[in-house]
């Protein structure tokens, strides 16, 4: 068996995999000095888009197309490359169809969905510096939080407590999406789904909001979750729903922010491509996303399958401060890509952003652990 693999970033997040599996990998990246490359049976280096990985596919006569797209805005032609490959090759691309991409990608399309679908989601409203005067809607009063239509991970949002603020913002920023803040703890589900079959990991505790806005690299996450009066069935049902109506395929997450004072939940946004808590839901449920996505991609996918091998281990993900120190001290398990045992780890992200998903008995072993190898983090 061949597949196709596009994007190099994530792709030491498959390649061991596939190669056991006795899978041949086709792997194809703009950037020629990107990681990973030499993990691949075949490489080739193609111009940004997707016509040359449809060539290569068709040449290669490969039997199964895989993007390890971790960004939003190829996801929309990636959505048409599947529409195209899959109707008139019969050949399977395990990625979301453009109607879902282009939903999940854009934030205003985003809050249609959700409201369209009678899904609670902070209210909202779209501003423009277009307009003589700016009224926010009643319900919307500060803190607001403000976002560009598009963008990830927290890139072009800033949450602003007054109304030079809100305008200051506006003069770098010409449309945005004005939200109310909610006081919460953020979470996230990752949800498996192909040829209309799904099913819900473990929910991750992303930490609570702040009115810093602090990123979610730079915050301690934890799962399964455990917040008093929140059930983790209830919020998986919940991910299982919105994904199903979205439609959309591979690894996808719902991020959500839990309300301890009215135990309300809300749904911020959906992401169809590989999810930034991947590594602490391998930690902590024994599945691997990124693997399922090649099951999908060779036809061994199997969701009974998938719930006998599911587990709830205690798991942590902590930024680290000191990377450049350990980085020759621990050379051995710095390249790890597997959970071993009850205590074992991975070191993950881009040289700025490092973690540590570690998976331990609980939380004092887990910072127990830490201590010993000697990693420095934010408390």
């Amino acid at each position: 068996m061949k597949i196709l693999f596009i994007g190099a970033r994530l792709f030491d997040d498959v390649a061991s995999y596939a190669s056991k599996k006795g899978i041949t990998t086709i792997l194809t990246e703009s950037n020629n000095s990107a990681p990973n490359i030499k993990l691949a049976d075949i490489f080739y280096q193609v111009s940004r888009g997707m016509k040359e990985p449809i060539e290569i596919a068709l040449k290669e006569d490969v039997d199964a197309v895989v993007p390890l797209i971790g960004v939003d805005r190829p996801l929309v032609e990636v959505g048409r490359m599947k529409e195209y490959l899959e109707k008139n090759h019969q050949l399977p691309v395990v990625a979301s169809p453009v109607k879902a991409a282009k939903i999940a990608v854009n934030k205003l399309d985003t809050k249609k969905f959700l409201m369209n679908n009678k899904i609670k989601t902070p209210s909202y409203q779209k501003i423009s510096d277009n307009d003589k005067d700016i009224t926010l809607d009643q319900n919307i009063n500060f803190p607001i939080v403000l976002k560009p239509l598009e963008g990830q991970g927290g890139s072009g949002q800033k949450i602003v407590q007054s109304k030079s603020e809100f305008l200051h913002y506006l003069k770098n920023n010409r449309t945005a999406i004005a939200e109310e803040f909610i006081e919460g703890i953020e979470i996230s589900v990752e949800v498996l789904r192909w040829r209309n079959k799904a099913i819900p990991l473990i929910p991750v505790n992303k930490g609570r909001t702040t009115l810093e806005g602090l990123h979610p690299l730079d915050k301690i996450k934890t799962a399964p979750t455990t917040i008093d009066g929140l059930d983790n069935d209830y919020i998986r049902d919940m991910a299982l729903k919105i994904t199903n109506l979205l439609g959309s395929e591979g690894n996808n997450d719902v991020d959500m922010i839990f309300d301890p004072e009215t135990k309300n939940i809300y749904v911020l946004e959906m992401n169809t491509r590989p999810s930034g808590t991947r590594y602490i839901t391998t930690a902590c449920s024994d599945i691997n996303p990124m693997h399922e996505l090649v099951d999908m991609a060779s036809g061994q996918w199997n969701i009974i399958n998938i719930k006998k091998r599911m587990k709830s281990y205690y798991s942590m993900e902590i930024p680290i401060l000191n990377y450049n120190k350990l980085e020759g001290r621990y050379n051995d398990f710095m390249t790890k890509r597997e959970f071993s045992s009850n205590n074992s780890w991975i070191i993950h992200g881009p040289p700025a952003f490092k973690r540590i998903t570690i998976r331990d008995e609980n939380a004092n072993k887990a910072f127990e652990t830490i201590k010993k190898l000697g990693i420095d983090y934010k408390s």
